[in-house]
């Protein structure tokens, strides 16, 4: 199906199903508002799904993996080789993905979408092709690598849609198999750099005030850091009103697969918690594309990342937790999703005041 075509089935999300779960919040036994967000993400989670007692029993964090061309400008702190190693680290169950997932009882979908590496290789396909611990592998790659984005476009514009697409198949496949909220998450060594140039792109921003420091680089390489990205900006001038070609000229594929998914999120009518900052440059694509997609979107957490608070600003979404985190992989999404789902149980287990037998305000 087309991506436009994908695009119009999206709707904002009802209000009258928000108003009745409202009147449910304010009969039970407390002050009105009392428990403040946790009451918001019942209402929305209401309001997404059009069901009066929403249900949270499969939950599944999907983390995108791709590599960039740009880490040959020296962006990074790691060299290019961490990613597939990550990747093989996630499917033998010992990142801090896995842990947090464990913790939340969400499922890992790790998704190869342009990495740099041949997964097929006999020697981790035991990992890759079953008896996996860390969670399910999928194979979509659409790319081995982006290209450098300093001296020429990441990728075509056709590869772009198709990392879209990708995440959109995606969100229709495990809509069908009955999950009831998605995660998102992302593997690749430099991919703060091509986030930092979709943030100062779509917000306007200059690059200086929405850089950070990714895997905790030196001053020095943060100066380089934002020359590169200037540069990479200059060289291929991506269009702000046209987010398929930012996404193409200075993104990366992983990004584009965290887009796919929160617009097939969105077509789907299924909540997806958007984990940091470069979760939230996928998002902000998505937003750009169809901004009705920000109803179904909630907010994971604030990244220590400096561009991240505008990306936010701009889609229009409040974060849940505020914990200094800046790993990705989906952690900060796990962690949200337990407090969501507490703001669900609240709305659905909490006993009104007539239940209780308990006297209301006067």
């Amino acid at each position: 199906m087309q991506l436009n075509t994908i695009l119009s089935t999206i709707t904002s999300v009802n209000g009258k199903f928000a108003e009745q779960a409202q009147s449910r919040l304010d009969n039970l036994t407390k002050p009105q508002g009392s428990l403040g967000r946790l009451e918001e993400f019942a209402r929305q989670l209401v309001a997404i799904t059009e069901n009066p007692m929403p249900a949270l029993d499969k939950k599944v964090v999907f983390t995108f993996a791709g590599d960039h061309g740009v880490a040959d400008e020296g962006v990074s702190a790691f060299p290019k080789a961490v990613t597939p190693q990550m990747v093989l680290n996630f499917l033998g169950g010992g990142a801090g993905i896995n842990v947090l997932a464990r913790h939340s009882g969400a499922d890992i979908v790790v998704v190869d979408m342009g990495v740099d590496y041949d997964f097929n290789d006999p020697s981790v396909s035991s990992l890759t092709k079953g008896g996996i611990t860390g969670g399910s592998f999928v194979s979509h790659k659409v790319v081995s690598g982006t290209k450098n984005m300093r001296k020429g476009p990441a990728m075509t514009r056709d590869e772009a849609l198709k990392c879209i697409n990708i995440g959109i198949e995606l969100a229709n496949e495990y809509a069908k198999k009955g999950y009831r909220i998605f995660g998102t998450g992302d593997m690749g060594i430099a991919n703060t750099t091509p986030s930092s140039a979709i943030v100062s792109v779509l917000t306007g921003k200059t690059v200086e005030e929405i850089t950070g420091r990714g895997t905790g680089i030196n001053d020095d390489t943060l100066t380089h850091k934002v020359q590169v990205i200037k540069d990479a900006i200059a060289v291929n001038k991506p269009d702000p009103s046209d987010a398929v070609d930012v996404l193409a000229k200075v993104g990366g594929a992983e990004i584009g697969g965290i887009a796919g998914l929160i617009i097939g999120a969105a077509a789907n009518r299924i909540p997806v918690v958007v984990d940091g900052f470069i979760s939230t440059a996928g998002a902000l694509i998505a937003y750009s594309l169809e901004p009705k997609t920000k109803d179904y979107m909630f907010s994971a957490h604030m990244s220590q990342e400096v561009g991240h608070k505008a990306m936010l600003a701009k889609i229009g979404l409040r974060p849940i937790l505020d914990l200094d985190l800046r790993l990705g992989e989906g952690t900060g999404a796990a962690l949200a999703m337990l407090v969501i789902e507490a703001g669900l149980k609240i709305y659905k287990e909490m006993a009104t005041f007539g239940e209780a037998g308990v006297s209301e305000k006067e």
